[in-house]
């Protein structure tokens, strides 16, 4: 495609993109951080990992989005007992008494596949988490003797934070397969929070999205685009040079005369963010560079998705994993005001 030809795609689907936020703003009040986030990663192609409690509306926020994209939408519940079958085929009893095997919620929509909800990871078995992650990493899987392929799926996660018992954490190496975790949170502003409650068109989940414009976006269109955009946008050696030091301070906070309180901070990381992690937090910024209307990277591009994408990377050393969420927030708060931000890109 030549120049001319490029220009006018980005800037219809930005178009577009922004079309998408303002439909599902419509039906999710509150959280419009959030949202700006979703449709980084979904332009960016990163699968994403829920952070929030029960009932602030995660599965219709999710549910709003696949009908903005298009394709299908599909979830899983995670319970202890479930097996990594259960992800690929279900049983019943048929009308005649028999056993009878159908595809699963992985399986049933094929390639059409855009949205996989995966509700309480962490109340899933180990098994379970290898299998999903082998999915969203290679994109397809056998059974039935015949290859399922997903190119077009995004997976979203979210974990059960209140209760310890039968969960099981997901480790470092299996949060860093996903691009970033999003903070889904009850809204602060009064006025919401009573639209929320005495509303009742809230009450309706499946009515309130049907009032999202359908398909905005063609999901299976959406990687092609990205790959366009990731090209299209540029970086210079001042921004490469301001990445590397944000990737050594994730490593060695010391090095930066980061302090927090109460903590060693040499001896707070186990292991900072990694290769695929830094690559993904360019990515990510790139769309952001993109949606702001602009062709380069700035450090702003890169702070609007710092924290989402490199936080739940980093490994802390057993002693202050128990504080992990708030000590997250704050070293990448604190590495975002401690490290220079040049001032020409």
């Amino acid at each position: 495609m030549n120049t001319a030809t490029i220009d006018n795609q980005l800037a219809d689907m930005r178009g577009k993109a922004m079309k998408l936020e303002s439909e599902v703003q419509k039906v999710i009040v509150g959280q419009d951080k959030a949202i700006r986030l979703m449709n980084i990663a979904i332009f960016a192609r990163g699968h994403v990992l829920l952070e929030g409690g029960v009932g602030v509306g995660k599965t219709t926020l999710l549910q709003a989005i696949t009908r903005g994209i298009g394709g299908a939408y599909e979830r899983i519940e995670g319970t202890v007992d479930l097996m990594p079958n259960d992800l690929i085929y279900d049983t019943y009893l048929g009308e005649d008494g028999r056993p009878q095997i159908d595809e699963g919620p992985l399986l049933r929509s094929g390639e059409d596949l855009s949205v996989f909800f995966f509700n309480e990871i962490n109340r899933a078995r180990p098994q379970v988490h290898a299998l999903m992650l082998r999915v969203m990493a290679e994109r397809h899987i056998n059974a039935f003797k015949k290859e399922y392929r997903f190119p077009h799926m995004l997976v979203f996660a979210d974990r059960n934070q209140v209760e310890k018992n039968e969960t099981f954490e997901i480790p470092a190496a299996a949060r860093d397969r996903f691009m970033m975790e999003i903070a889904i949170d009850i809204p602060d502003d009064p006025a919401i929070r009573k639209s929320l409650i005495f509303n009742t068109k809230f009450q309706h989940t499946e009515k309130l999205t049907q009032a999202v414009e359908s398909d905005i976006l063609q999901h299976d269109q959406l990687n092609d685009f990205s790959d366009v955009l990731q090209d299209h946008i540029k970086s210079s050696d001042v921004i490469e040079d301001y990445a590397l030091n944000l990737w050594t301070a994730t490593q060695d906070p010391s090095k930066f005369d980061i302090e927090l309180d109460s903590v060693d901070v040499e001896r707070l990381i186990q292991a900072g963010a990694s290769p695929r992690g830094m690559g993904m937090l360019l990515k990510a910024a790139r769309v952001h560079a993109w949606l702001m209307d602009r062709d380069s990277l700035y450090p702003e591009d890169i702070h609007a998705v710092f924290h989402e994408i490199i936080a739940h990377r980093l490994a802390f050393n057993s002693m202050y994993e128990s504080r992990r969420t708030l000590l997250a927030r704050e070293l990448s708060t604190k590495i975002l005001d401690q490290v220079h931000v040049p001032q020409k890109a």
